[in-house]
């Protein structure tokens, strides 16, 4: 009896086990999309400046005159007296609801805050104030976290509260339910040089000011600022630009979007009214961009809410900029921003480290150097140093004739 007994115990738990794994095999990792929300009178109450705290999530990097901007994802913006390079010392965060990017101009600084455009004077950066506040005049802009797979769903009290952000976290999902929402998801899948008065942000920039105009694309759209009065800027009409428009790069009389289906170029000769010029279109990805002499260089992303199309370099011909080609792609692990500094170039490869080419033959590109130990995100070549944010750290390097030496690190956490 006490053996059948054993063996009817062993049958059951070997179905279970077999059912679990069964089980298991329905299931995967995926990165899930949580809403960060506050109240409507705490958005309004949103913008603040206070003395340096750690960051929380690094986003965007910005450098103007003797300064570093760092975005704090949603949060705001970490200032950074970078005065000597080799020792960067914090000075205050300045707290902007939902903020994601920023632009300066004639010590006047630029910031969104959800669909709000805030305008700040940072001519003494250890008394910032606020100077102007423009309502619902970036109606598109939000910043949908495009490495998600799925967006989870909350209540939310409309009346009076309001979505500023995303976290992300890792979660076991059903294979069956990511399909499902995949296959129905609505997927409409050099730089000029910057005056002294302005400032140069990275390749993963949403905001560009050209000469006494502010460019602000959204998901959609190419939001257009005039800014001849630096305090009051005026709201001009927008320009729909397409879907999942990512970043913005300038050169010259063209803006360069990147977007999830491809690169657009719009000409500005009409800077209040960009005209569309061509695009070069890819497979669905993430895809930041710059600019220099013929070619333009894209990255893509590709994998989990960012599309299907592998990861890597493409070096599109613009030299007929009504008819952009591609010259030669190169695989990459999973890219962000990237620069250019002469004929250096540097790409983000997440997690995968920083990488440095010379790019004198872009069908022939030459990896100079390739830090590995680094998890980077965004990355900006200024005229003496080399500056780059990766998981709460800003590092600076120096340039060397073949190569890039690390100058200083900041912990920002």
């Amino acid at each position: 009896m006490r053996k059948h007994f054993l063996l009817l115990l062993f049958t059951v738990s070997i179905a279970f086990v077999s059912c679990e794994k069964n089980d298991n095999s329905k299931y995967a990792n995926y990165l899930v999309a949580k809403p960060l929300k506050i109240s409507k009178a705490e958005f309004k109450n949103g913008v603040d400046i206070i003395a340096p705290m750690p960051i929380e999530e690094s986003g965007k990097i910005y450098a103007y005159k003797n300064y570093i901007f760092v975005n704090d994802k949603y949060r705001g913006v970490h200032v950074i007296d970078n005065s000597d390079p080799s020792d960067p010392k914090k000075v205050s965060f300045i707290k902007i609801a939902g903020n994601v990017d920023i632009s300066v101009k004639d010590d006047y600084l630029y910031a969104d805050s959800i669909m709000d455009l805030m305008v700040l004077d940072i001519s003494d950066v250890n008394n910032i104030t606020i100077v102007n506040r423009l309502e619902n005049v970036l109606r598109d802009n939000i910043v949908w976290p495009l490495g998600a797979d799925f967006f989870e769903d909350v209540d939310i009290d409309y009346e009076n509260e309001m979505i500023i952000g995303w976290e992300t976290v890792t979660e076991r999902r059903l294979i069956s339910e990511y399909e499902e929402q995949l296959n129905g998801r609505n997927v409409f899948l050099e730089e000029t040089a910057a005056d002294s008065n302005t400032g140069q942000g990275g390749s993963l920039a949403r905001f560009k000011i050209v000469d006494d105009y502010l460019y602000a694309v959204d998901w959609n759209n190419i939001n257009i600022f005039d800014i001849t009065d630096l305090e009051n800027p005026k709201d001009l009409e927008d320009v729909y630009a397409g879907f999942n428009i990512e970043t913005i790069f300038n050169r010259g009389r063209h803006l360069f979007l990147g977007s999830m289906q491809g690169m657009y170029i719009y000409d500005i000769s009409t800077p209040a009214v960009p005209t569309f010029v061509s695009e070069f279109q890819h497979g669905t990805a993430c895809d930041p961009v710059v600019v220099d002499g013929d070619y333009a260089y894209v990255t893509l992303r590709g994998g989990n809410g960012c599309g299907a199309t592998e990861s890597g370099l493409y070096i599109v011909d613009i030299s007929d900029i009504s008819n952009p080609t591609l010259k030669i792609s190169y695989p990459l692990d999973g890219p962000y921003g990237l620069g250019i500094k002469e004929e250096k170039l540097f790409i983000c490869d997440g997690e995968s480290g920083l990488r440095v080419y010379d790019k004198t033959d872009v069908v022939n590109l030459v990896e100079l150097n390739h830090f590995k130990d680094i998890n980077t995100f965004d990355v900006i070549p200024m005229e003496e140093n080399l500056l780059l944010v990766g998981e709460d750290v800003l590092y600076q390097y120096e340039y060397l004739e073949n190569d890039i030496k690390l100058m200083s690190t900041l912990q920002l956490n």
